[in-house]
């Protein structure tokens, strides 16, 4: 029953070190587009 609870730890300590090293090496940039937006200052008048 311990081995099983060992295991578990070390799968979750995997999957932590697993997800970091994604979240700081992988390529994770937005794509970047242009956006234009028309804007009345008048207030409709």
């Amino acid at each position: 029953m311990g081995r099983i609870f060992k295991a578990i730890i070390v799968l979750v300590i995997l999957a932590g070190v697993g997800i970091a090293g994604y979240a700081y090496l992988g390529d994770m940039q937005p794509d970047t587009a242009e956006q234009r937006l028309e804007v009345d200052l008048n207030g409709g008048d």
